[in-house]
């Protein structure tokens, strides 16, 4: 059976005491949700500290991104040895922000990919399709795109060490979510996908989440769904109620199955 994960992506917020106060509280919540793999991606700045912070615990680091090399003249880029001396266990790959923002194509991605595996770190792979894409029913051959680009040269064995994020553009930061039965359908279609381009036995081990706007009061309709293994969590993982009860939503649908 696949585990939960609910990933929180704090993006560029927060500053040091905000971190580190969130990441005190969430320990003895993480701790309690055993059906549950909770990560908290907080700025770089702040990953030495709160790797302090959380030692010991059931709470997992991420970082937001990573650059594809181990060390040269690349200003402003932190690499995969940088994070992985401060316990770094997950990366965000592919975030459509960075996508947006930053121009980050399906070829970077794939050489970051690349250098996550070189250090044991587990990519969580963001897709997702803009709301012209889906307006244009453009949906699944973008996300199909994103994952031949994203996969390019990796065996079935470095894939299954991945998680995906669904994460379609029109909902990041919207407040609107995608309805459950459309986030299902895609769930359902990357699961296809990796059965007829790898195995069954890779579609079914893969761990997918929804991420988009998921609150609280929306997590219930998403994971109740066997296809959803959780959520990468934006604004909601800031709060502490929220993201708590995120979690424990989570801990307690997935510990009935």
């Amino acid at each position: 059976m696949r585990k939960a994960v609910i990933a929180g992506n704090w993006k560029m917020n927060t500053n040091l005491n905000e971190a580190m106060n969130l990441v005190k509280q969430l320990i003895p919540v993480a701790e309690e949700a055993l059906c549950v793999e909770v990560i908290v991606g907080p700025p770089f700045v702040h990953i030495p500290a709160l790797a302090q912070v959380r030692k010991g615990s059931r709470l997992a680091l991420s970082a937001q991104n990573m650059f594809w090399e181990d060390k040269g003249a690349f200003t402003g880029e932190v690499s995969a040895l940088m994070l992985q001396e401060y316990e770094c266990e997950y990366v965000i790959i592919g975030h459509s922000e960075r996508r947006l923002y930053l121009q980050e194509s399906d070829g970077m991605i794939n050489k970051k990919l690349k250098a996550a595996l070189r250090h044991s770190l587990i990519p969580i792979v963001c897709v997702g399709e803009t709301l012209q894409h889906r307006q244009e029913n453009k949906t699944w051959q973008v996300i199909k795109s994103q994952l031949d680009g994203a996969f390019k040269e990796l065996t079935e064995a470095e894939i299954n060490k991945f998680i995906i994020a669904y994460e379609p553009v029109w909902a990041i930061g919207t407040g609107i979510a995608a309805k459950p039965e459309d986030a299902i359908m895609v769930h359902n279609q990357i699961r296809e996908y990796l059965e007829h381009s790898y195995s069954k036995g890779l579609a079914n081990a893969m761990r997918i989440l929804y991420g988009g706007s998921v609150t609280s009061e929306n997590i219930r309709s998403f994971i109740s769904n066997d296809t959803i293994d959780g959520g990468l969590v934006g604004g909601a993982s800031l709060k502490f109620n929220e993201f708590s009860a995120i979690i424990r939503t989570t801990n307690e649908i997935k510990g009935e199955k």
